[in-house]
């Protein structure tokens, strides 16, 4: 009888197991074994060993310049500030009655839906280089300036105006979480805090309602964490062409496309994403450290 449910159990993991090993396990595989190649996706790969991993660190002046500081100062910013915004958010929107919080849930999470077309149409109009950019419009007419900004080709305004892209749109499925998890808490928590000494709403949501819904706050951790080292393609659709200008909002998913789909280095751009997956895989242990159930 055991033996059978395990075979049920197995049975309904199938088609899970088999898309997670072809689309996730079996592609990291191939990318690490290319890392240690010389591939240009028409001859055989030639094995190169430890080549690729240093000229990424000794040799590589575009990486070690511009796109590793550039991706570290934009994680930190919009990781962090994604997330914590993404949790006042969904603890405002629990402290309002059903019905407009889910129009304004629906409001703030569709800019994760749209995100592709929003940028393309809605940013690059907003910040374009014109005189009907509204932003240059706004500040000619208000006599601020004297001439239209090149907002999006400019290496001083490029990283700025990703971070404000990024963040908006940064309101996905992490809000979501969090939202319910806020609204699933046992109100007799609250009641029994106040009765213990919580004092005001900072102590609550420090005391009560972050350690009430720790599965829901790593996960929001992790989807930021993903989605930040993701979001390479912002900086190249807001000016154009991958690199940005001066590489000044060149991220280390622009590197890596330079080199895979744009040289056909596949080989280095492999090393390249073994690299960001390492990342990827520290910072969401490091989630897991500050979010994760203590047994």
């Amino acid at each position: 009888m055991k033996t059978r449910r395990w075979n049920e159990a197995y049975l309904f993991l199938t088609p899970y197991i088999v898309m997670f090993g072809t689309f996730i396990i079996i592609p990291v595989l191939v990318a690490i074994a290319l890392s240690f190649t010389y591939f240009n996706t028409v001859e055989m790969p030639r094995w190169l060993g430890f080549k690729n991993y240093i000229d990424l660190l000794t040799h590589d002046e575009i990486f070690m310049q511009h796109v590793l500081p550039n991706t570290i100062k934009f994680a930190l910013i919009v990781g962090p500030g994604g997330y914590l915004i993404s949790f006042l958010l969904a603890w405002m929107l629990a402290q309002i009655p059903q019905k407009p919080r889910t129009i304004l849930a629906l409001i703030i999470y569709s800019p994760s839906m749209t995100m592709g077309v929003a940028m393309a149409v809605v940013w690059t109009i907003i910040f374009s280089g014109d005189q009907a950019g509204y932003i240059n419009s706004l500040l000619l007419n208000m006599g601020l300036i004297n001439a239209p900004i090149q907002w999006l080709q400019s290496p001083e305004h490029l990283m700025t105006i990703m971070i404000i892209v990024s963040l908006w749109s940064s309101m996905g499925v992490g809000l979501l979480a969090m939202l319910a998890g806020v609204l699933n808490i046992d109100q007799s928590i609250y009641e029994a805090g106040y009765i213990d000494g919580v004092r005001n709403r900072f102590q609550e949501i420090f005391y009560i309602t972050i350690p009430s819904m720790k599965p829901q706050m790593l996960f929001g951790a992790v989807m930021a964490v993903v989605t930040t080292f993701q979001a390479g393609d912002i900086g190249v659709q807001l000016s154009g062409g991958n690199p940005t200008p001066q590489y000044s909002g060149q991220l280390i998913v622009n590197h890596i496309s330079d080199y895979g789909l744009i040289r056909y280095e596949m080989g280095y751009a492999s090393a390249i994403s073994v690299i960001l997956i390492i990342g990827v895989y520290m910072l969401s242990k490091f989630s897991w450290k500050l979010f994760g159930e203590k047994e």
